[in-house]
C-alpha cells in the first residue's frame, strides 16, 4: 500500500529484448506475449525510487544520470534471482521495466511471507494491492480482510478500491494475477477470480488528471520479502481496445449511422459522404450535420480517425441553426491537438474540450491515422468525455463564467437539442456512432 509519496517510475528507457521464461505461463492467451523475466537475471529491468514521474522528467541530464546510478547500486543489494524466481528482501528501489506500456494484459505470480505487504504499479501509478489478509497481520483496519487485488490508492468507496471477493491463496503459497488495463479502465483477476471489473484507476499524483497514457510496470518494496515469477505482458492493439471499451454498451442503443447512408441526418448533408463504412466530412467543406431527433440526457459513443491537422467537433444539444459552439450547449473539439499547426491554441480549443469554456486533459489521442474511441455522457449541465478509456473532461457547464475571448456562450444552459458533427473542412472520419438516451427523446 502507499501511505505517502512512494510511487513513480522511469519513463525514458527503450525496449530491451526479453528472453524465454523459466516455466510455462499458464492461463494467458497465446500470441504476441513478451516475457518480462528470463528466469536468470534482471535484464530488461532497472531500479527506481517511488516518485512522481513528472519530477523525474524535470531533472537535468546530470541529475538524472546520478539518480539512475544510485538506484542501480541499490538494486543489487536488495533484489536477486534465485532458482528462477525474483526475490526482494523488502527494501531498496522498486523493480521497474525498462519499457513503457499503454494498453496491455499482464500476468505475474507472487508469493509473500506472513505480514507481507506489496503491490504492482501500473504505468508508474499505485497500485494493485498485495498483502497478508489474516487478522494476525494487523492490516484489517486498512481493508486487508477483503484480500489482495484492489486498487488501494483509489479514493475511499470508489469502484475497484476493494476487491469484489477475497481470492488469495494461503500466505506462503503462490498466487497468480492477470491484470488488464485499457486506458485507465483496470480489471484484475486473482487466481482466476475477477476481483476488479473495469474500474477507473485514479492518478495518485494528481487526481484531477487521468493516469499517464504510457508508463512502466513496477514491483513494490514495502518491508517484507516478496517473490515473483512467470511475468509476461501482451500489448492490446487499438482495434481490440476499442472493442473492450464498448463492452458495456447496451444491446438496445440507437444506431445513428448504418455505415451506408446519411438517412436520418439533417443539416450539411452535402458536406459529408460515406467512405469505407465511415462517415466523413468532405475536404474543403464544413457545416453542421445533425440528427433529426433531439435529446436531453444521453451517452454517445463513436470512433473517429483524424488526418494530420484534422479538425471537427461534436455538436451537443444543437438547436439546428447557428454556431454549434455557441448556440448549442457546446462543441466538443475533435482535433489533432499535437500537430504543430495548433501549437499556440487556447487550452480550451484542444481535443475533447468544451470549446472556449473548459479545457480537456491532453496527451490521450492515439497517433494520427489510428481509430480512437470516445464516449460522451451528458446529464443535466454536466458533460463527461472519455477518450480511449481515459476521462479527459468532466465539467459542469452551468458553473463556467470565464470564456475564451470574453465571448459568451448563450446556448450552454440548453436542456435539449440535436447531436451531430461540426465540420471545419478536414476529412475526419467517424464510425460506430450510437446514442443511449438517458431520458425519453
Amino acid at each position: 500500500m502507499v501511505l505517502n509519496s512512494r510511487a513513480g517510475g522511469l519513463w525514458l528507457f527503450g525496449l530491451l529484448a526479453c528472453l524465454s521464461g523459466s516455466s510455462a505461463l499458464g492461463d494467458q492467451p497465446t500470441g504476441d506475449n513478451i516475457v518480462l523475466f528470463n528466469g536468470r537475471d534482471l535484464s530488461g529491468w532497472h531500479g527506481m525510487e517511488s516518485m512522481d514521474p513528472r519530477e523525474l522528467l524535470a531533472l537535468s541530464d546530470e541529475e538524472r544520470a546520478k539518480l539512475e546510478q544510485q538506484f542501480a547500486d541499490d538494486l543489487h543489494q536488495h533484489w536477486r534471482v534465485e532458482q528462477g524466481v525474483i526475490v526482494n528482501d523488502g527494501r531498496g528501489p522498486y523493480l521497474t521495466t525498462n519499457e513503457d506500456y499503454d494498453d496491455y494484459e499482464l500476468w505475474i505470480d507472487f508469493q509473500i511471507r506472513p505480514k507481507g505487504d506489496s503491490g504492482i504499479y501500473l504505468r508508474a501509478t499505485p497500485q494493485v494491492q498485495i498483502w497478508d489478509f489474516t487478522e494476525a497481520a494487523g492490516y484489517w483496519k486498512l481493508g486487508a480482510d477483503k484480500g489482495s487485488g484492489g486498487l488501494w490508492n483509489n479514493s475511499p468507496d470508489s469502484p475497484g478500491r476493494d476487491p469484489a471477493q477475497r481470492a488469495d491463496n494461503p500466505v506462503g503459497q503462490w498466487n497468480r494475477f492477470r491484470i488488464r488495463q485499457v486506458g485507465e479502465q483496470t480489471s484484475v483477476w486473482l487466481n482466476d477470480q475477477l476481483v476488479v471489473d473495469r474500474a477507473r484507476m485514479e492518478n495518485y499524483w494528481d487526481r484531477d488528471l487521468p493516469i499517464a497514457r504510457r508508463g512502466p510496470i513496477q514491483l513494490q518494496t514495502h518491508g517484507g520479502e516478496t517473490r515473483w515469477r512467470n511475468i509476461a505482458i501482451r500489448a492490446i492493439p487499438p482495434t481490440e481496445a476499442n472493442t473492450l471499451l464498448r463492452a458495456e454498451e447496451p444491446d438496445d442503443v440507437l444506431v445513428l449511422f448504418d455505415g451506408r447512408s446519411l438517412e436520418s441526418w439533417s443539416g450539411a448533408v452535402d458536406s459529408y459522404h460515406v467512405r469505407d463504412g465511415a462517415l466523413m466530412c468532405r475536404a474543403g467543406t464544413g457545416g453542421n450535420l445533425y440528427t433529426e431527433d433531439v435529446y436531453d440526457d444521453f451517452i454517445a459513443r463513436l470512433e473517429f480517425k483524424l488526418p494530420p491537422a484534422g479538425n471537427n467537433g461534436l455538436a451537443i444539444r444543437y438547436p439546428g441553426d447557428g454556431n454549434a459552439a455557441y448556440q448549442g450547449m457546446c462543441e466538443l473539439q475533435v482535433l489533432d491537438s499535437e500537430h504543430p499547426k495548433y501549437a499556440s491554441l487556447d487550452p480550451r480549443q484542444y481535443h475533447g474540450s468544451a470549446y472556449g469554456m473548459v479545457a480537456a486533459a491532453r496527451g490521450y489521442l492515439r497517433p494520427t491515422g489510428q481509430w480512437n474511441y470516445q464516449q460522451v455522457t451528458v446529464t443535466g449541465s454536466r458533460v463527461k468525455v472519455e477518450l480511449n478509456g481515459f476521462t479527459i473532461l468532466d465539467a459542469d457547464l452551468s458553473q463556467v463564467t470565464d470564456f475564451m475571448g470574453d465571448t459568451p456562450h448563450p446556448g450552454k444552459d440548453r436542456k435539449q437539442g440535436h447531436f451531430g458533427f461540426a465540420g471545419h473542412g478536414d476529412p475526419v472520419a467517424f464510425r460506430g456512432i450510437t446514442i443511449e438516451p438517458l431520458t425519453a427523446p
